[in-house]
């Protein structure tokens, strides 16, 4: 029996695959618990239909991530600590001061999770920090540290 998974299923499939199963499976374990729906012609055309619209949000997801790492790269974020006398700075910089200042310069809003930093920055000057912004683009920021 051909059957469209509606969730991923250990061992079977994983969600939106068209797969065939034998009767048993699918009639006393699969279409009980909902787990799939018979690949009915109606099934597979809302499927279809499906599919084609998510990949069309996909495709508007990543035009829009890929104008937001342009409109990144194209700025330089400057943010202001306290440095000592032999230019040490007094605390760091995370992917948290990163992030507000990206939205308090340029109203540019960034989850702090999206920002990739191996570790905080502590020292005075010019940084490359990546923004993952989306699964497979990365956008380039240009921080610089200045001393208050």
């Amino acid at each position: 029996m051909q059957v469209i998974l509606l969730e991923n299923v250990k061992g079977t499939g994983k969600k939106g695959q068209i797969i065939n199963v034998s009767d048993g499976h699918a009639k006393n374990f699969l279409l009980p618990k909902k787990l799939a729906a018979e690949a009915t012609k109606a099934a597979l055309n809302d499927w279809e239909k499906q599919k084609k619209t998510a990949e069309n949000k996909r495709q508007s997801e990543v035009t829009a991530a890929q104008e937001l790492a342009a409109k990144i790269e194209k700025n330089t974020v400057k943010i202001a600590m306290k440095v000592g006398e032999n230019g040490k700075m007094f605390g760091s910089v995370g992917s948290k001061e990163i992030a507000a200042a990206l939205s308090s310069q340029f109203g540019i809003e960034i989850d702090r999770k999206k920002v990739v930093l191996d570790e905080q920055i502590k020292t005075v000057g010019e940084k490359i920090v990546p923004i993952r912004i989306y699964s497979e683009i990365t956008a380039k920021l240009n921080v610089e540290i200045v001393s208050e």
